[in-house]
C-alpha cells in the first residue's frame, strides 16, 4: 500500500466532506474508486478527464483524438475476442516472459 496525501484549498475539503458524507462514501473510498475508474477507463471517468483536458487545453486536440480512439479500440477488440481483465493481464504476463517489453 502506498499513502497518498494531497494539499485543496479549505473550502474545498468541507465541501467534499459535506457531499461525501452526504453519498455515505468516505475520503479513502472515494479516491480509491476514482482512481481504479481512471486507470481502467471507466467511460465516465475517461470522459470527465478529457472534459478537463481539453478545457485546460492539455495535450493538443490530435493527440486527444488519437488516445480517444485507441481506447475505444481497445475496448472494442475485448468485446470481440471477449477477454476478461484477468485473461488479459495473463496474455500480457506470457509476452513479458518471452522478453516481449515494448507493448
Amino acid at each position: 500500500m502506498k499513502e497518498v496525501y494531497y494539499t485543496i484549498p479549505a473550502k474545498m475539503h468541507a465541501e467534499l466532506k459535506i457531499r461525501l458524507l452526504y453519498d455515505e462514501i468516505s475520503i479513502t473510498k472515494f479516491i480509491r474508486n476514482f482512481i481504479e475508474g481512471y486507470i481502467n477507463n471507466d467511460e465516465n471517468i475517461s470522459n470527465f478527464v478529457e472534459k478537463y483536458k481539453q478545457q485546460r487545453e492539455i495535450q493538443n486536440k490530435a493527440k486527444r483524438a488519437k488516445n480517444t480512439k485507441l481506447i475505444k479500440k481497445g475496448k472494442a477488440l475485448s468485446k470481440q475476442f471477449n477477454l476478461a481483465k484477468e485473461e488479459i493481464e495473463d496474455i500480457y504476463d506470457v509476452l513479458e516472459s518471452e522478453g516481449y517489453t515494448e507493448l
